[in-house]
């Protein structure tokens, strides 16, 4: 007979963390059974609860769909087997069946060991090294013939996201994944507090932009954050850099005065202007260095030796010499500078957001800050679910937060 139904365990912050509850809906959702054969709950705060649950589906084909998508929710076979692993054919090809990756710490069981996977993103493949066992998570492209890729989901072990259990910051706070209805003032400060104390820590912390944050009148913040020593890396496009300089140059944005909101005279040029200005120079660093450019975001990168990176895309103006139009070059830029981060700041960039959402392990803490709605939920969808989704102006939001971290140093 055809086996429909396997135990399961499964350990942490089981009930705070809702992990217990996604279990649940998983296998309801897609109408599977189950029974809960022991649960034993934590009593202290740093106590983990454990549960054992027997899963039960239709017949064998039904019953391992259930499984793959329990494990990934956290939750383990009882006994535990050993990894499966095929060799890549060819350089950039997987085998068919290979293990696609969450951005939570995962685990591979090797010869009667767990293994960390290291550099964790979502949407890749798990290479281990037998040899040294070693286990890395690997982009597609960076695939090499013989590479021992995971294949199925035996031997793999998730460990989710669980919420802070100490500390008071804005990811215990906000309780929702994204909100238009809480104070922004209160939470602008919630937001500087965590910045101030992840860099107080020795924490890394990056700002992901769009041009927005120049149109409505913010850069001087973030030219601020840089100053004060909390940015240590900015990753955006070209047209950011270029409202930039157009605003420190001529005080518009495109076009428009970035202090007032009038319309400047001939100001549908001054964009191109400004990247005329930065062509003429021969980049951004040799702007600063001729004191052509004498503030702004960039100027500020450029002058505390920050480091940024500017991606291309199809629609740019110019671009300015310092973008980066390999849009694999630009990645592999992005994740250098994100290597090591504890804290992500995204503001009013849906693209760049999602790109870097997708290069970071879930225990990089994410803050997205955008006045639509759909941008911050969209956010979360695609796979960033510790991001924390603010729904605001980032132009009256960011001032707050630099007006208090100004404060907290003080102190």
């Amino acid at each position: 007979m055809a086996r429909r139904e396997q135990e399961i365990e499964v350990k942490g912050h089981l009930i705070d963390s809702m992990i217990l509850t996604r279990i649940f809906d998983t296998v309801m959702d897609l109408k599977g059974d189950f029974q809960v054969l022991e649960f034993t709950v934590g009593k202290k705060k740093k106590d983990p609860s454990y549960a054992r649950l027997l899963v039960k589906g239709r017949d064998e084909e039904h019953l391992e769909r259930l499984l793959e998508a329990v494990y990934r929710e956290g939750a383990q076979p009882i006994s535990v087997q050993e990894v499966q692993l095929e060799p890549a054919r060819k350089d950039n090809v997987m085998p068919d069946d290979f293990y696609s990756t969450t951005n939570n710490p995962t685990q591979v069981y090797y010869r009667g060991q767990w293994i960390d996977v290291q550099n964790m993103m979502m949407d890749k493949c798990i290479v281990l090294d037998t040899r040294k066992k070693a286990a890395e998570c690997k982009m597609i492209r960076d695939v090499q013939k013989g590479d021992m890729v995971v294949v199925g989901e035996r031997g793999v072990k998730i460990t989710p996201v669980e919420r802070p259990r100490e500390g008071v910051d804005i990811f215990q706070f906000m309780s929702s994944s994204s909100s238009s209805e809480r104070p922004t003032q209160h939470i602008a400060r919630k937001v500087a507090s965590d910045i101030f104390n992840t860099k107080k820590a020795g924490g890394k912390i990056i700002v992901v932009s769009g041009p927005v944050l120049v149109h409505s009148g913010a850069s001087e913040a973030l030219a601020r954050l840089i100053r004060m020593g909390y940015i240590d890396g900015l990753l955006a496009g070209n047209a950011i850099a270029v409202h930039d300089v157009e605003n420190a140059l001529l005080g518009t944005s495109l076009g428009m005065h970035v202090k007032d909101g009038t319309l400047a005279v001939r100001g549908h040029r001054n964009h191109m202007r400004a990247i005329n200005e930065v062509f003429k120079a021969g980049g951004l660093k040799a702007m600063v260095e001729k004191k052509i450019l004498k503030s702004g975001v960039m100027y500020e990168c450029v002058r505390h030796n920050v480091p940024f990176v500017l991606a291309g895309s199809i629609r740019d103006d110019g671009p300015i010499p310092d973008v980066v139009t390999d849009v694999v070059e630009a990645q592999r830029k992005y994740k250098e500078v994100l290597k090591g981060a504890r804290m992500v700041l995204m503001f009013s960039t849906m693209l760049h957001s999602i790109a870097v959402g997708n290069m970071l392990p879930s225990s990089v803490k994410v803050v997205a800050v955008d006045i639509s709605q759909p941008v911050v939920t969209k956010l979360v969808d695609r796979g960033t679910a510790q991001a924390v989704g603010i729904v605001t102006d980032v132009g009256a939001f960011l001032p707050i937060v630099a007006d208090h971290l100004e404060k907290l140093a003080r102190k």
